[in-house]
């Protein structure tokens, strides 16, 4: 903020000169500058004798800032904040074409003798420069040695392996970025958040069916500094409330029942109000209620609808985790689409992007957005899937045969390695029908194949895959609110206890027709790299034929006596 000081000169009675203060430094760039003199330092002294320096160094600060309120029955039960500064030091030995990278086990490889002591990765939340400079100093050592131990290794194993005949560069050479993102305000309310809580968590209190509930309030701050050898220096900050109501209770039969309702948003202002909320609760224990009553249903091989948001996460699992870059070239991974380029892998009217320069849909925000990457590379908007045919990967500075520079999707959580991940993966659609037509088809669809009814999953609490060629290459989703629809009535009722499974190429490629508006699902993902946030947009999908198990049957007791706040409410508590 400018402040203005209004000075009286002595000599001169009854004039006022207005000057204006000069702005306090900004203390990013000066620990952004502190970090580019230590980067400086090591690239020009670092060297082991009768070794190789690096070639490439980079040095990453997050700051991350946190508030959590957690409530339970009506009472606080998490009330808390903290703040820390995390180092990442990525120290390259070689060249760009080979270099000390390759698979997990070389990170791990310590190089025996030196390697007891490890460095401790923690920056100051003081603004030293010194003291920051020292903490990188320290763990640039270590990741030099760790780096030569890691590049010898690797030679050495090449000696047994044989040469592929296209082989892709270690490590992509970007262009150097300057980028200072003005600082983002970081407001919470306290005080409002605490009483939310409470009062949202004890509206469960009059149901004694639903055991446990819980109401979560969040709000996450991240301050990235980041500089390069190849000259870089940027400064991003990124904030996510995330407001989470969630309940379980179980059927008669045992089987454990959850629902909940998540919101994330940029601004503490773009969280749902009071209104807002108490209608969202009074859903969740609605909905909760009603699938304790909903029978059973047995395993299903047949036609169904996905809405939108199920849909999103379909094609999450399935399509974006098999076309992230790394997977492409990994050892242990399935490569489900190495060597595809420019091949028909979906239906021709299905178009699959990620775009991670889209903030907001429709008004509402998109948690994959960002301006660059952990290494430094800005976000693009990335093409994988055009009209069916596979066009590209997501990228990160890890080269893939055919495509040698980053897209800006390496991305990570904390201060682990970057990978090329999903940000905001949106699917198009040149072969759209109202929701009624959607029906309809499904309705066609199983009565020609014999059905007594078809599915319509409306909702969906995420899912997980296995892309490893250590296994079979399947996925999996967890759909909560699943409604059984009558060929002959069109009539829908709700049923429980099964998840999708299929195998990705044979699920996907299934899909006969979509919906016409797009819905948006927001969350984290959970890879190799930690949980990022991600968000999918996608219409609802007619899939002429999906795979559904029965979930792992639950056969305990609920509570034995009933909660000593059952009938109570908010107003009954002793205050």
């Amino acid at each position: 903020m400018r402040t203005r000081t209004w000075t009286v000169l002595p000599l001169l009675a009854a004039s006022v000169l207005l000057t204006a203060a000069a702005p306090a430094p900004d203390a990013r760039v000066t620990l952004l500058d502190a970090m580019a003199e230590e980067l400086q330092r090591n690239q020009k002294q670092l060297k082991l004798q009768n070794h190789e320096p690096p070639y490439f160094m980079s040095y990453q600060l997050k700051e991350g800032e946190q508030h959590g309120i957690v409530a339970r029955y009506g009472a606080i039960f998490l009330d808390d904040s903290y703040h820390e500064r995390k180092l990442y030091v990525d120290v390259r030995v070689g060249s760009y074409a080979f270099d000390n990278s390759g698979p997990e086990e070389y990170d791990f490889f310590g190089g025996g003798k030196g390697s007891s002591y490890v460095a401790n990765k923690d920056a100051p939340i003081d603004d030293s420069a010194l003291a920051l400079r020292t903490s990188l100093w320290l763990v640039t050592d270590e990741k030099y040695k760790a780096a030569l131990s890691q590049f010898l290794k690797k030679k050495a194993d090449n000696v047994y392996a044989v040469e592929e005949p296209t082989q892709t560069a270690s490590f992509s050479k970007e262009k150097p970025v300057t980028y200072v993102q003005p600082a983002v305000a970081f407001p919470f309310d306290h005080d409002r958040w605490v009483r939310v809580a409470r009062e949202v968590s004890a509206r469960f209190k009059a149901h004694p069916e639903i055991f446990d509930s819980e109401v979560r309030v969040t709000a996450d701050k991240v301050r990235r500094l980041f500089v390069s050898t190849e000259g870089s220096r940027i400064v991003t900050e990124e904030t996510m409330y995330g407001l989470h109501v969630m309940a379980v209770t179980r059927a008669e039969d045992g089987q454990l029942l959850d629902n909940s309702r998540n919101y994330y948003s940029p601004t503490e202002a773009g969280l749902p109000d009071d209104k807002k909320l108490a209608e969202a609760t009074h859903k969740v224990i609605e909905e909760l209620l009603a699938l304790r009553k909903a029978p059973a249903i047995d395993p299903y091989t047949g036609p169904a609808i996905l809405a939108a948001e199920a849909a999103g996460v379909l094609f999450h699992e399935t399509m974006g985790h098999r076309l992230e870059g790394d997977r492409q070239d990994g050892e242990g991974e399935g490569k489900t689409f190495r060597g595809q380029v420019g091949k028909l892998v979906l239906p021709p009217f299905i178009t699959l992007v990620d775009d991670p320069t889209v903030r907001t849909l429709r008004e509402e925000p998109l948690n994959g957005f960002y301006e660059y990457d952990e290494e430094g590379v800005k976000g693009q908007r990335t093409v994988l899937v055009e009209k069916g045919v596979l066009k590209g990967y997501l990228l990160s500075r890890r080269p893939v045969e055919g495509f040698l520079q980053s897209n800006g999707h390496g991305r990570s959580q904390g201060t682990r390695k970057p990978v090329a991940r999903m940000a905001n993966l949106i699917v198009e659609s040149a072969k759209q029908v109202e929701d009624v037509e959607l029906k309809k088809q499904l309705i066609a669809e199983a009565k020609r194949q014999g059905k007594p009814y078809g599915l319509i999953i409306r909702d969906i609490t995420g899912g997980n895959t296995n892309t490893s060629s250590y296994g079979y290459q399947a996925f999996k989703g967890v759909p909560r609110m699943v409604y059984r629809v009558d060929v002959k009535t069109g009539q829908e009722s709700l049923v429980r206890g099964v998840e999708i499974v299929g195998t990705p190429l044979s699920s996907i490629n299934r899909i006969m027709a979509t919906g016409r508006k797009q819905g948006i699902f927001n969350g984290y993902c959970g890879a190799e790299s930690g949980n990022v946030p991600v968000s999918t947009v996608a219409p609802a999908v007619l899939l002429q034929e999906i795979e559904l198990q029965r979930t792992v049957e639950g056969k305990d007791r609920p509570p034995i006596l009933l909660s000593p706040t059952a009938g109570t409410t908010a107003s009954d508590e002793v205050k």
